[in-house]
């Protein structure tokens, strides 16, 4: 995975300490800790929970990630079909819309 950088470029200059913390310690050591969960797998979840809880502004950006650690249209509809049942329809129904446009390139 490429070294994360958002947190310095978007929040660098006013929240410093988060900042480091969002692109060497979660980006950094966590997520590339692949011998415990694959990236694939970190994607997979990382999008249940942020979907979930509703946090859609963080969402695209996550289904982007997942798609490049290899999450497939298939796995993405299946993961957002199953979590409307217990996250909520209307979560979901905003997971397709932000998914059909990262994966919309599988259907041409």
């Amino acid at each position: 995975m490429a070294k994360q950088t958002a947190g310095r470029d978007q929040l660098g200059a006013f929240a410093p300490q988060f900042a480091a913390l969002n692109d060497d310690v979660l980006f950094g050591e966590v997520w590339d800790d692949t011998d415990s969960l694959s990236a694939h797998d970190r994607s997979l979840i990382t999008i249940a929970s942020i979907l979930s809880a509703g946090n859609m502004e963080q969402l695209a950006t996550h289904l982007r990630i997942g798609k490049q650690n290899g999450i497939t249209k298939q796995e993405i509809t299946a993961e957002i079909t199953h979590l409307a049942f217990y996250a909520g329809w209307p979560k979901a129904w905003s997971a397709f819309n932000r998914a059909k446009e990262i994966w919309t390139d599988e259907e041409k």
